[in-house]
This record gives structure tokens, sequence and C-alpha cells, in this order.
């Protein structure tokens, strides 16, 4: 069954796994004239993830999807704007520059208070709402549910990391979010795999997971952060608008398709014993 409203999109499966996509959304509603130019905007998109993982609703994975661009609104990020990895550069609630560093509004036209009020009301609320339903839903017939939050970033961006990230980043908040044995399962298909892969390393997990991860109430969230080059033909060196994104070329991405199609069969046969 697929519910969908004109930016949200929840694809509802029984199986005792929840995909969230919170950053593959490319709308820009409202702000023509405030920001710096839409490619800008929208360079920091998880690009194509929605493909990689098409294959979720097959498992009977329940898929909540925005359409919503992150420059809008991030729906993977504290509401209360505490930041999520105090001391290192990241990006806000509603950010207001890229990864990079660069300013994404003109100047004097960043979002204020209100208007990040109103995008929380008008979207992120309504994401969250989705996922905590979704969740609800599926415990009420399973002791053990996964939450996947599915991500990905350019390989060197030397503001938030330095050198090149490792292909896998799998993050449970440092343990917090999932059992250890699911953790350790997902671990050893990652060594498996022959591409480079940390846990819990620059990326622990964002709101999403450190949220709802909730091991003793039958919750356990996964972040995965992948880095582009793992399914994507991506550039080495910095980006432009001639060479960024690149088309999703599934040849290219089967490889590392494969072992995450493996994470969630393991997931749920975890789950559901």
């Amino acid at each position: 069954m697929v519910v969908t409203i004109p930016w949200l999109t929840v694809t509802r499966g029984d199986a005792p796994l929840l995909v969230s996509i919170p950053h593959t959304g490319t709308e820009l509603p409202s702000l023509d004239g405030q920001i710096v130019s839409p490619w800008l905007a929208r360079r920091d998109t998880d690009w194509w993830i929605e493909k990689l993982y098409d294959f979720a609703a097959g498992l009977g994975a329940t898929v909540v999807r925005t359409a919503i661009s992150r420059t809008v609104i991030d729906v993977n990020r504290d509401p209360s704007g505490v930041s999520l990895y105090p001391g290192q550069a990241t990006t806000g609630l509603c950010p207001t520059e890229t990864f990079d560093g660069d300013p994404l509004y003109r100047d004097g036209l960043q979002p204020d208070e209100g208007a990040i009020a109103r995008r929380r009301e008008a979207w992120f609320d309504p994401y969250h709402a989705a996922l905590r339903a979704e969740l609800e839903r599926l415990r009420e017939s399973h002791e053990r549910v996964v939450l996947y939050d599915c991500h990905s970033i350019r390989s060197v961006i030397p503001r938030l990391f330095a050198g090149e990230l490792p292909v896998f980043n799998l993050g449970t908040n440092g343990g917090a979010s999932a059992d250890p044995q699911l953790e350790a399962k997902v671990t050893e298909l990652l060594e498996a795999s022959g591409d480079s892969f940390v846990v819990n390393g620059r990326f622990r997990g964002g709101w999403i997971t450190r949220h709802y991860g909730r091991p003793e109430e039958g919750v356990h969230a996964l972040q995965m952060e992948l880095a582009c080059r793992g399914y994507l033909r991506e550039p080495v060196g910095p980006v432009d608008e001639t060479n960024w994104p690149v088309a999703y070329d599934p040849d290219f991405a089967a490889p590392l398709r494969a072992v995450l199609h493996s994470i969630f069969e393991t997931a749920l046969d975890w789950a559901r014993r």
C-alpha cells in the first residue's frame, strides 16, 4: 500500500523493517528569490538513494520518503537546534550554508524564527508523525523492528572530515540505538564486502537514529552513510553544475546494492528471530 501526499510518500509493508529516506528531496518551496541558486541549494542532496534502495518494498519493508530538500528543512536534525556533533562543522535544522561552507541565502534573507517554525509545522512534524505511526503499527505485530536511515555524501569534503570518507559508515550512536548483536551482524557484512568501512566514526547517526533507536522498547535504529563513489561515478575534486550530480548507473551501483540487499535480509532475519 502506497500513501502519497504532494511531498511525502509512505509505502507500507508488514515486515519488521522501516526504511527512512530523509535527504533525497529536491523541492524548494517558497525559496524563490531568497537562495543563491537552486543548484547550490540541491548540491548536498543524497543523490539517487531512492533508486539504490528501491528493492526495499519488495522485501516487505515500509519506506518513508520526503520530496522536500534538506535546504528547506532537515528532518534529520534536532528540532531544538542543538548540534548533533558539538565542536565539529555540521549543518542545522534550516541550513544557511552548504557542507563546504558556501552561503545558501542572499544577504539578509536567511530564515528567521518564524520561518523556521512554519517549516517545522509544514514538513518536519508530518515526516516524524509518519515515522512514529509506522513504527507503532509494526510494533503491534513484531517484538523487534529495525529502523534503517539511508544517507549518502560526497567522498571528500574537507570542512566536514579529513581525507576520503570510507565507503560504508554505519552509525548506532555509539551502540545506544541498536542491539550489539544486530550491529555485529551488519559489520560482518561490511567486512566481507571488501570496501572500506567504519562503525560509529565521523557519522554516528543523526536525530532520527538517536531519537527513535530504543532497543529496550524493541526499536533498533541504524544509520548508513554511504560515500557517493561507492555507487556513483563520483567526480574527483570539487563539483560544479557541469559535473554534479552524475546520472545513476544501475550497473555501476550493482555491487554495493548487493551488499545493502544482504544487510536488509540479515536485519529482517535477526528481527524475526
